[in-house]
């Protein structure tokens, strides 16, 4: 009995001691989030502003109809190239789990002794 309640105490001496190490650790990361800009961050923003001018930017453009539907043809030539290898693999390997797969014209062998 004194080994299951010096096992419960280890437990809760464990709990509350990495809960306060976690909260210590917390507070810690939290607070250097929040601080001003290092010099090296600065320094950066320097960078990304050459000779006055913002940093350029990459804007998407709204896709148009034939876009998308150039798009959603050639998704429908990648499924159809993906279900004939699967049909193929299929044919392949001809039973899966002791049962024939369809389209499958090869006989299962029997499994009696």
């Amino acid at each position: 009995m004194s080994q299951q309640g010096n096992f419960i105490g280890g437990f809760l001496l464990g709990t509350v001691v990495g809960g306060v190490v976690g909260g210590v650790i917390g507070a810690l990361a939290a607070s250097r989030l929040n601080q001003e800009p290092t010099e090296a961050e600065a320094s950066f923003k320097k960078l990304d502003q050459s000779e006055g001018k913002p940093a350029k930017r990459r804007q998407l453009k709204a896709p148009t109809e034939q876009n998308m539907e150039v798009a959603r043809r050639g998704l429908e030539d990648k499924i159809a190239q993906l279900n004939d290898a699967i049909d193929d693999v299929r044919q392949q390997l001809g039973t899966v789990n002791g049962t024939p797969v369809r389209g499958s014209s090869e006989p299962i062998a029997s499994q009696d002794p």
